[in-house]
């Protein structure tokens, strides 16, 4: 079971390494090597990562031709646990109103 932990932790940071090269590739693509840089600074020092979050949507968009769907599932995975949870409470919200 440590195994599967191990490997889990290694995956995960593989993946944050490629949402990080594609970060800069798509803010290189649209603002230059410069701005770049400075979203990687802004990531690793100040710990702001919504440049780099917005670098990888539009690097998967529209660097690697990738509809926006799957661009937006590639740049915040998470939100593909938030959306059901929100749905399930709105749906619990609403069916416990009692009027």
């Amino acid at each position: 079971m440590a195994a599967l932990g191990v490997l889990g932790g290694i995956l995960f940071l593989i993946i944050g390494a490629i949402q990080i090269y594609a970060g800069f590739i798509g803010i290189e693509y649209h603002l230059g090597e410069v701005w770049a840089w400075g979203a990687i600074a802004l990531a690793f020092v100040v710990r702001i990562i919504l440049p780099l979050t917005i670098g990888t949507f539009f690097a998967a968009m529209d660097v690697w031709g990738w509809p926006w769907y799957g661009a937006l599932a590639f740049a915040a995975p998470g939100l593909l646990f938030v959306l059901p949870a929100l749905i399930t409470a709105a749906i619990g919200t609403l069916s416990n109103r009692t009027e």
